[in-house]
């Protein structure tokens, strides 16, 4: 991937994942069984991420503790939300590729087997967690 592909697909990553959380505040789903997940709606088993958006808008309301037992991939993907606009904007208007090289670094280090295989182990505990939940 091209380092500009990469921050195109990351902004609107980016704008899609603010929109999206600041819509699910507004119409609080934090109480609400309506779900944009594909794989739940077609199967009535929830995926992995289930429950990621509800994480973190229990982590912008100070739950960490709650965010963390309803999905630990929001605390995640809370700090992707935090940290990767001023990275993108940082790398953008300095011309940088700080955030192209990392994220080739990391595309690397997933490629070794033990780490790859650790990480899938990781979302497969996590997917059960979330079907034992019943989330």
């Amino acid at each position: 991937m091209t380092r500009n592909r990469l921050y195109l697909m990351l902004g609107l990553g980016i704008a899609a994942g603010y929109g999206w959380v600041i819509w699910s505040s507004q119409n609080d789903a934090l109480h609400s069984d309506l779900t944009p997940c594909l794989f739940k709606n077609a199967t009535g088993i929830a995926c992995p991420s289930c429950g990621s958006t509800r994480s973190v808008l229990l982590l912008s309301q100070g739950y960490f503790s709650k965010a963390l037992l309803l999905n630990p991939l929001g605390i995640f993907m809370a700090l992707i939300m935090v940290i990767a606009p001023f990275w993108l904007l940082y790398d953008i208007v300095l011309n940088k590729d700080t955030l192209y090289y990392n994220y080739k670094k990391a595309e690397d280090t997933i490629r070794i087997k033990w780490v790859a295989i650790s990480l899938i182990l990781l979302i497969i505990l996590n997917w059960l967690w979330n079907i034992q939940k019943g989330h």
